[in-house]
């Protein structure tokens, strides 16, 4: 067995737990702020109710207290570190919501006020610390990068704490020395989960109350979570499965991760390559969430085991979506090619201007196959209307000017071509490139199948400014992915797969889910959309059944030859 193996098996079950001390400090920003969006998180401390607002690039006090419509004063009242190290990008603030002034400004009528330090949510020690010159080392972390995140030299740190080597541990305290640049440690607000609000019908009484554009929202937050992971590893035999041990990799780094957020993470890790499903019932009742099997054949295994067991999450073959009808817990994480079909028909709609002219390309006398069936469901019940053109691709060299009789000159030609065959769609794409000669505006949109056709010149995408509907992307421009990638390299000194990308996704965004919502997940889940590194989570309810993926990523091959993801 090989080295990585052994260090991947060696994460099967495990328990840990840590609470995150810092987040990253923001540069300081000169310009304009942008508008602020009103959180839709809320939080009960002590009885008051209060917005939990993430602060954003460019963002003030003053454009924050305009939007909430509160004071500059009631954001330091309950955020007192405010004024020492001021607003941070990415922290958490608490802003007090209309009723809390109220109430507080009757307390006040009534009685001698209760003083400032009393009302103020409790941060704890930990966090204290990492408010003044220390720092707890993070399990990624070196001195190269904490010495750039407080403006000081690897060498000073050094120094200031007797450091012979540059090695450090998981969660080791440095002092940092203050210099006059120094940027102060930022931090994220310890959530007080004992006094939330952990009764889901008193949360929709609040929000039906409260008649804002704001969605409010109170859970039941939990700081621990069993996971069951169900998948072929192949760990013993001739050899891995190399596609699900990055999976595998991929979720130990999001367990990791959690654990910074002082989450518990259990992980019970079974290799099912063998035909069983490697556990109990009873084992499989008592997880929180179960992640995988893969395949159909599995999936029905499992839930004809027990029908109480969940959610399960069908990770990686979009094949599995119609099981999603038959079981209530089940969710379906891939987003499926349905979907993609139909984000590109939205993405139509919404760029369709008066004067374009939307055509669809199909191959004459091709018998067409189930996935170009679908696609043209899609756009047949669409609310614009097409101008369908057909032809045989043995009259490829001659057909340019016919297409181009049924476009217009006038507005955008917005093209789709329904056919999954790579030597039509190569075809297709080839005339486009030469009508965009003839002054004709084109704009080319397609599913992700489009852009694994080899044969395509990834210039003639640019040159037809493909707009692709995909079930993931990866931006490494991200911040995220960056961070993403610098613990999967210190932990597997590889790089990652897309796979590695998707057991990451999916294992962090459902265990936070689980861990913020509980049993409640199901009523919580459409309301709870979010863009992970390679996909986009937004799962709905099918009708009788679980739930299903809809989120799609976009991307617009530019002329300049970027590559511009937009969502």
């Amino acid at each position: 067995m090989n080295r990585r193996m052994k260090t991947l098996l060696a994460g099967i079950a495990f328990t840990c737990a840590a609470m995150i001390c810092s987040i990253e400090t923001a540069t300081a920003q000169e310009y304009v702020a942008p508008p602020v969006t009103i959180s839709k998180e809320k939080v009960k401390i002590d009885g008051k109710v209060f917005y939990s607002h993430i602060v954003m690039e460019k963002q003030t006090l003053f454009s924050i207290s305009k939007a909430y419509n509160v004071s500059i004063d009631d954001l330091y009242r309950y955020n007192p570190t405010l004024k020492e190290s001021g607003l941070k990008k990415n922290a958490i603030i608490l802003i007090p919501s209309a009723d809390t002034l109220i109430k507080e400004q009757e307390t006040v009528q009534q009685s001698v006020q209760t003083p400032v330090q009393q009302e103020m949510p409790k941060v704890s020690s930990e966090k204290t610390e990492a408010l003044g010159n220390v720092h707890i080392v993070k399990w990624y972390e070196d001195l190269n990068i904490i010495a750039e995140k407080y403006g000081v030299t690897p060498d000073a740190i050094a120094a200031a704490n007797g450091l012979k080597d540059r090695k450090l541990k998981n969660r080791q305290k440095l002092m940092i020395p203050a210099v006059a640049d120094e940027k102060p440690a930022a931090y994220v607000m310890e959530q007080p989960v004992e006094e939330e609000d952990l009764n889901i019908e008193t949360a929709f009484e609040e929000k039906e109350e409260e008649a804002t554009d704001t969605v409010i929202t109170s859970y039941t937050s939990k700081s621990k979570v069993t996971a069951t992971v169900l998948l072929p590893l192949k760990a013993t035999g001739s050899g891995s499965s190399r596609s699900n041990m990055d999976f595998y990799s991929g979720v130990l780094v999001a367990a990791r991760d959690l654990t910074e957020l002082g989450i518990d993470v259990k992980l019970n890790v079974y290799d099912i390559a063998n035909g069983g499903l490697g556990t109990t019932k009873s084992e499989l009742e008592e997880s929180d969430i179960i992640i995988g099997p893969v395949s159909t054949g599995d999936i029905t295994r499992l839930f004809s085991m027990s029908d109480e067991i969940g959610p399960v999450i069908s990770p990686l073959d979009p094949r599995v979506e119609p099981l999603a009808a038959n079981y209530r817990n089940l969710v379906q994480a891939p987003s499926s090619q349905m979907a993609q079909y139909q984000d590109m028909a939205d993405w139509i709609q919404e760029d369709l201007m008066e004067s374009d002219r939307v055509i669809v390309i199909s191959e004459k006398g091709a018998r067409m196959n189930d996935e170009g069936k679908k696609m043209k469901a899609v756009l047949d019940s669409a609310a614009f209307e097409y101008q369908p053109f057909a032809y045989s691709i043995l009259d490829g060299r001659e057909i340019k000017e016919p297409i181009e009789a049924v476009m217009t000159m006038e507005g955008t030609n917005r093209v789709v071509i329904a056919s999954d065959s790579e030597a039509f769609v190569n075809d297709v794409v080839r005339n486009l490139n030469l009508i965009i000669h003839d002054k004709f505006s084109v704009v080319l949109y397609g599913p992700a199948k489009i852009r694994t056709f080899e044969t395509i010149e990834v210039e003639n995408f640019h040159n037809t400014s493909l707009h692709a509907s995909l079930a993931y992307y990866i931006d490494y421009e991200d911040d995220n992915v960056k961070k993403f990638l610098m613990r999967y390299r210190a932990l597997f000194g590889t790089e990652p797969t897309q796979f590695a990308f998707q057991g990451y996704d999916v294992a962090r965004y459902f265990l936070e889910l689980y861990t913020k919502y509980g049993e409640y997940w199901p009523q919580m889940i459409d309301k709870a959309d979010r863009k992970m590194l390679q996909s986009n989570f937004n799962c709905r309810a099918v009708e009788g059944g679980g739930y299903t993926n809809k989120g799609i990523r976009r991307i617009i091959y530019g002329m300049d030859y970027s590559i511009l993801p937009i969502r």
